[in-house]
């Protein structure tokens, strides 16, 4: 997929951040690849430094996704372009911050915060299409994110 805009290029640091690393770029399913992209990053953040370390990334990419997604939608013309995946970044943290280094948990923190994204209930729908701009794309992302990390803890007290 191209940059639909002569004044922002593959290069750009909004682009390269806002695509995560460019995984938003694929032709097919850019959310999931963005979650997939997602995944070896919140891990290896939790291994380096636990829940703490993830949830001051979290903050950060959620920060920085509002400064990329705002440049990149301001030059493409675009609202909630499919390639921007940073959203898609710092909502498939949240429920990792629960599920360790388990695999069946950290298995089920992508499906969940997938399913959470792609079907939208409320309040998520609300946020999607009434909350515009930057903080509108990230913000639906953030609670698709807190459901998955609720749905995934009610998951592993029933498991334990």
């Amino acid at each position: 997929m191209t940059i639909p805009s002569k004044d922002l290029s593959k290069l750009h640091p909004a682009v390269i951040f806002c695509t995560w690393f460019w995984s938003g770029l694929s032709p097919k399913a850019p959310g999931t690849m963005g979650s997939l992209a997602a995944l070896p990053f919140g891990y290896l953040i939790m291994e380096l430094g636990g829940q703490l370390l993830l949830l001051q990334a979290i903050v950060l990419v959620f920060v920085l996704g509002i400064w990329s997604t705002h440049v990149y939608v301001t030059k493409t013309g675009r609202q909630d372009p499919g390639e921007v995946v940073i959203d898609e970044v710092a909502g498939q943290w949240l429920p990792l911050l629960i599920a360790g280094a388990n695999p069946i948990y950290y298995i089920l923190a992508f499906l969940l915060f997938r399913v959470f994204d792609i079907l939208k209930p409320w309040p998520i729908s609300w946020m999607d299409k009434n909350i515009k701009g930057a903080l509108g794309v990230m913000a639906d992302d953030i609670l698709a994110g807190l459901f998955a990390l609720g749905a995934l803890r009610v998951i592993i007290e029933v498991m334990t």
